[in-house]
């Protein structure tokens, strides 16, 4: 029976041989769809006032907390890299109920922006909007009687996003998933003369497992309860395209998926609705199961790294969000040569 059905699959080989397509290297790469490059990364930086010292953060192996002092070391390896922006998140001297260190002429961030500014002019910079980092209770708006007040925290998150615009930021990135807070930031910075500033809107930001290590690495943990009263429950995709649209029509300038490794259908469906640059954040937790297993000698650590990314540029990002964006800037570049 074997040999007979044998006999029959010679006289009638397969008329499509798809493996044609992969049989050399250099088909391979001739063919390659998804191209990764540097130019696609975006690079989160933790600017810690309190320190002197760059501090490694325990729960993602190779990210610091860095002071402002040494911030320009760390500036000048994305340039070498051609890593085109950053994304900074301060960790303040201080924190209070109403975060106020956040909206702060003088604050972490806003001195970090213009360091790097001064130093790297041509550099896209964007920063995190939020109270998260800044608040002694850990929320990302303003608290009452344990709630937190959706209409109160906009004027915060304004006042925030218009002292980062005034130190020089690009791009501010509003990541509290308030309600309206597009709209207002939008608002509070053309009032300001400040129109050329984009905003960067966290529009389908899901209460995710893997923000660990970035509570961890910026001290934002909340002191109580959680934060499924503002963020996105996972399970829910259509969902995700009402906040898109919310933010479109408020103004947002690019609206950005987090988490990105579990949410791919997300940033497929956002690719597809909606024409505006789409960010996908391949948050901390994403990369340190990659780190940790990587150490581990559990899997390649540099194969899996450039394969979720790819598979992120893959399902429509146009801009990734990675702590990987370093390493994996190195790798490509060491590919070319």
């Amino acid at each position: 029976m074997k040999s007979e059905l044998y006999e029959i699959s010679k006289r009638a080989p397969p008329l499509h041989r798809l493996r044609r397509l992969r049989k050399s290297e250099s088909l391979r790469l001739l063919l390659k769809e998804t191209r990764l490059s540097s130019l696609d990364f975006m690079y989160p930086i933790f600017v810690d006032e309190r320190l002197s010292e760059p501090e490694e953060i325990s729960s993602m192996p190779g990210i610091c907390r860095h002071p402002l002092g040494r911030l320009n070391d760390e500036i000048s390896q994305v340039i070498a890299l051609q890593i085109p922006a950053v994304l900074l998140f301060g960790l303040p001297m201080r924190k209070d109920a109403r975060g106020s260190e956040a909206y702060a002429s003088e604050g972490v961030v806003q001195r970090a922006v213009r360091e790097v500014k001064k130093a790297a002019p041509q550099l896209t910079v964007a920063t995190d909007v939020c109270l998260c980092q800044y608040t002694d209770h850990g929320h990302c708006g303003v608290v009452h009687n344990g709630n937190v007040d959706n209409d109160e925290s906009l004027e915060l998150l304004s006042r925030t996003a218009i002292s980062h615009a005034e130190a020089g930021a690009d791009m501010v990135g509003p990541s509290a998933m308030m309600d309206g807070q597009v709209g207002a930031i939008r608002r509070a910075l053309d009032e300001r003369g400040l129109d050329d500033t984009l905003i960067m809107s966290y529009s389908a930001k899901f209460a995710s497992g893997f923000y660990g290590p970035f509570r961890e690495a910026a001290e934002s943990a909340p002191m109580w309860g959680d934060r499924h009263s503002y963020q996105m429950g996972f399970p829910n995709r259509r969902e995700a395209m009402r906040e898109i649209e919310f933010d479109v029509k408020e103004g947002a300038d690019i609206v950005m998926v987090k988490p990105a490794l579990s949410y791919l259908d997300i940033i497929r469906d956002a690719r597809t609705q909606f024409r505006l640059p789409l960010a996908a954040y391949n948050v901390s937790g994403e990369y340190s199961m990659i780190k940790a297993a990587g150490l581990k000698g559990w899997l390649d650590e540099k194969r899996a790294a450039l394969e979720v990314l790819t598979a992120i540029k893959r399902a429509g990002a146009s801009i990734i969000i990675s702590y990987f964006a370093k390493e994996a800037a190195r790798w490509l570049k060491e590919a070319q040569q």
